[in-house]
C-alpha cells in the first residue's frame, strides 16, 4: 500500500522524516514541499500499484489456464 509520505519522499529525496504535515531532512531541519504535488504523486503511485496487482492477477490466471499448479506459479512469481 502506498501512503502520502511515500509520495512526499518520492518527490524530495532529502526528506527523511515526516511528522504530521511537517517534513525534515537528515539533520532535523524543516523541508518544505508542495502538498498538491504530493497528492498528485500519491494518485499516480497508487494507480501504478493497482495496475501491477491487476497484471499479476492476469498472469496467474493465464498460468493456471495453462495447467500450472499454485506451487509452480508461486515459484515463478513469488
Amino acid at each position: 500500500m502506498i501512503f502520502l509520505h511515500d509520495a512526499i519522499r518520492a518527490l524530495n529525496s532529502s526528506i527523511v522524516n515526516i511528522r504530521g504535515e511537517d517534513a525534515f531532512d537528515v539533520n532535523g531541519n524543516p523541508v518544505t514541499y508542495d502538498m498538491a504535488a504530493a497528492q498528485a504523486k500519491l494518485t499516480e503511485m497508487q494507480a501504478a500499484e493497482q495496475a501491477t496487482v491487476a497484471h499479476k492477477a492476469s498472469a496467474v490466471s493465464k498460468l493456471t489456464a495453462l495447467g500450472l499448479s499454485a506451487d509452480e506459479i508461486n515459484a515463478l512469481i513469488g
